[in-house]
């Protein structure tokens, strides 16, 4: 087994030893209960000094990928065996969605790992900032690549998750578009999602006479999920109208699609405006919310949503690291039917 170091690269030279015997261990190139070079072996064929192959095989040691003999020397771990897991969850907030989804992923997960978890708040320096202070310390990197969709910012995204090597990189809720290698995800598809939510509600028998759209400006996605209900609209011949909050003007026979969170201001002053209006929800006038929650079955007596299975979500992504098997897998998207539609 050879390995190589590059003293004019970013990483520290100890690291590069880390992470090319952890790599060669989890790829099959090391074999469990195969022992590998000796501090002064190590050091002489790298051409480094013994202290920095002493630092990194007490990183490796220390994150059970060798394991010291006495009087033998050091040998590789038995991997399949660990079932330990150290898994790093990098959200961009801790939503109602996304607690959802964190506890399927744990309880998925049960003893057989240890999470840790941190936001980015969509903020691509303190993706830097986890990255520069974690990337050699997990099993798994689970991420919510939620950044602002400028050219700029994905581009600067997607050179931070390519730092996260693909065996090691989940990606949840959104797949980064034209990024390459064997990791897994589990995402929605904005546009196609919310067309055909719209579509399983019209044929199971639910009747729209005109869509009005309700996008708050903190909407990530809105244009591509506008551009799925363009599509619905001109099938179904049904008028859509788009506006950024709740109308005055409420007629029958409207059905208001809310996106972002139904617990925001925005449904709140719709449920007002229709109530002022003198028409009924459920009959008169339809709301349907975007993202489905525990509490949609108090709301309005129950509130209709077009939403990802965030719970299955987190049981697809938990069980790639269970099974040490990367996919890529769209997530279940479907339409809630309930009172208020």
């Amino acid at each position: 087994m050879r390995f190589h170091v590059d003293p004019a690269a970013k990483d520290p030279i100890y690291k590069q030893l880390v992470n090319q015997v952890e790599r060669a261990l989890h790829e099959g190139r090391l074999k469990a209960d195969e022992q590998i070079p000796s501090l002064n072996t190590m050091a002489e064929k790298l051409g480094i000094s013994k202290e920095t192959v002493k630092k990194a095989y007490g990183e490796l040691v220390s994150r059970n990928v060798i394991v010291p003999r006495h009087g033998k020397g050091f040998f590789a771990a038995d991997i399949d065996t660990s079932s330990h897991k150290q898994v790093l969850v990098i959200f961009d907030k801790l939503s109602v969605y996304k607690q959802i989804l964190f506890n399927a992923f744990a309880g998925t997960l049960g003893d057989n790992a240890e999470v840790t978890i941190v936001n980015h708040n969509q903020n691509l320096d303190l993706l830097e900032y986890y990255l520069d202070n974690y990337l050699d310390r997990f099993d798994y990197y689970v991420i919510t690549p939620h950044f602002p969709l400028d050219s700029e910012s994905q581009a600067r995204a997607l050179k931070q998750i390519a730092r996260i090597p693909n065996r090691k990189l989940i990606m949840l809720d959104r797949l980064q578009p034209d990024y390459p290698g064997n990791y897994g995800a589990v995402y929605q598809d904005f546009e196609n999602d919310i067309y055909y939510g719209l579509m399983q509600g019209v044929k199971e028998g639910a009747k729209i006479d005109r869509l009005r759209v309700i996008t708050l400006p903190s909407s990530l996605y809105g244009n591509d999920i506008h551009k799925g209900v363009e599509r619905f609209s001109s099938d179904m011949s049904i008028p859509v109208e788009f506006m950024t909050e709740a109308p005055m003007d409420i007629n029958s026979g409207d059905t208001f699609l809310v996106l972002n969170s139904q617990l925001d201001a925005g449904l709140v002053t719709l449920w007002h405006n229709i109530l002022q209006s003198g028409l009924e929800i459920g009959t008169d006038v339809r709301i349907i919310a975007y993202n489905e929650s525990d509490m949609c079955e108090l709301i309005l007596g129950g509130l209709t949503t077009v939403s990802a299975d965030f719970r299955k979500m987190g049981q697809l992504a938990a069980e790639m690291i269970l099974n040490h098997k990367a996919e890529k897998l769209h997530c279940d998207f479907r339409m809630n039917k309930r009172h208020t539609f």
